[in-house]
């Protein structure tokens, strides 16, 4: 169970695409499932004008802040389910949706002023949760950590839901020493020269000038740059070898992508950047090289394999994007929500796929075993045949049957025709 916090600054905008049909038309049967209006009534009437009364009964205590409300008071949080599991029923995901307004004090269990809040579902395997910032009280709603206790609770419902297995208890060890790791940029500088900045200390710059830099020290400090004489095709292996020697001795190196040759593209690795591509290429290489059921169940175990496998990786790397975009745009929800879909139908692919290994392992078997019938069956035929002609019995059986065969032949050989006599008086 995972959940995504989101601001946005206007309800009723929020509640027309929660209402609608949604940007891919994944929206079917909207429905209020839940909330806590104090005394207003949130539930949703027949009248055209639904939603501006349901946006407005949100909205009258931020209403009452005047100047002091926030810039964005929607609080939204979308909740999915773990797709391998059943679905929850309206009844569960309100219940879902209470204890998570009471783990972030949007409103707690028993307090009189909580905030505003609604929770609704539009598709299967989620819910909305929407609330807005201003308390009854006059007070404003702090979303410091909350999504830090967003997915903590999110855990402990999936682990109570048995959709989690439960964690032993960690082994102590002892506590580590962090020790500060110096930092060195190697970039492409506006002029074309290549410079690298950052530790000023006498290993890195030994390392540096190993590698082919020059030392520079003037008023900007010490600082290291590649001869303005060094051809343009050299700039990118001097540039990496320094950052391969300088990461051996621990050093932080934030390399520039067109200075790093292991990320370029060349003749034994054309896809360039996309390493991770190539990786897959590699493997469906693997696959389509499968010779028989157990090379091809050993090849595929890369793909679903339930914790390291490329699904669960691109499944992971989809939940995440869509998770840092709403942390850089708490307005982005959709684009935010599209990514989170995806990484569902990967999850839904996961689930179909479910004991797939096994039977890619007897896979070809029964052309196998077809395959051993026909070269027995000639075998079988040729012996039969010499059994037969070297034993008496089936001489003497062939000779009756040929004698047999014969027969009718005599028996039914023409008679000479029979020419009535003169009759006798």
């Amino acid at each position: 169970m995972i959940a995504h916090l989101q601001r946005a600054s206007q309800t009723a905008g929020l509640l027309t695409y929660l209402y609608g049909p949604g940007e891919r038309g994944n929206h079917t049967n909207p429905r209020l499932i839940a909330g806590d209006g104090h005394a207003v009534p949130i539930e949703i009437p027949t009248q055209p004008d639904a939603l501006p009364y349901l946006a407005h009964a949100l909205d009258a205590p931020v209403e009452g802040l005047g100047a002091r409300a926030p810039e964005r008071p929607v609080w939204v949080c979308s909740v999915r389910s773990d797709s391998r599991h059943p679905d929850l029923t309206d009844s569960q995901w309100a219940e879902v949706a209470r204890r998570l307004v009471a783990a972030t004090g949007i409103a707690p269990d028993g307090d009189p002023d909580a905030c505003r809040w609604i929770a609704l579902r539009n598709q299967a395997r989620q819910v909305y949760v929407v609330a807005t910032l201003a308390r009854e009280d006059g007070g404003v709603h702090h979303a410091y950590r909350d999504s830090f206790h967003l997915q903590t609770e999110c855990h402990r419902i999936a682990t109570e839901l048995g959709h989690l297995p439960t964690a032993p208890n960690p082994t102590p060890r002892a506590q580590e020493t962090q020790v500060p790791v110096p930092y060195i940029t190697i970039t492409t500088e506006p002029s074309g020269s290549v410079s690298a900045k950052g530790a000023s200390d006498g290993l890195s710059a030994t390392l540096l000038k190993h590698a082919g830099f020059q030392q520079i020290e003037d008023w900007y400090g010490r600082r290291h740059r590649l001869p303005t004489t060094t051809p343009q095709a050299d700039r990118a292996a001097i540039a990496t070898h320094a950052a391969e020697m300088l990461r051996a001795a621990r050093y932080s190196v934030d390399l520039e992508p067109d200075l790093d040759t292991s990320r370029l593209p060349t003749p034994a690795n054309p896809l360039g950047l996309y390493t991770a591509g190539a990786e897959v290429l590699q493997l469906t290489d693997q696959i389509r090289a499968a010779e028989n059921g157990a090379g091809l169940e050993q090849a595929v175990d890369h793909l679903l394999h339930p914790e390291h496998g490329v699904l669960e990786r691109v499944r992971e790397a989809l939940e995440t994007a869509g998770e840092q975009i709403t942390d850089l745009d708490d307005e982005a929800y959709a684009l935010a929500d599209r990514f989170g879909f995806a990484a569902e139908f990967i999850s839904a692919a996961q689930s179909e796929l479910v004991g797939a290994g096994r039977e890619l392992h007897r896979v070809g078997d029964s052309q196998q075993d077809h395959a051993e019938a026909q070269t027995r069956s000639p075998a079988l035929a040729e012996a039969r045949s010499a059994a037969l002609a070297t034993s008496p019995a089936a001489d003497k059986a062939k000779a009756s049957s040929t004698l047999g065969a014969a027969t009718p032949e005599v028996g039914t050989a023409v008679r000479p025709p029979q020419v009535p006599g003169p009759r006798t008086r």
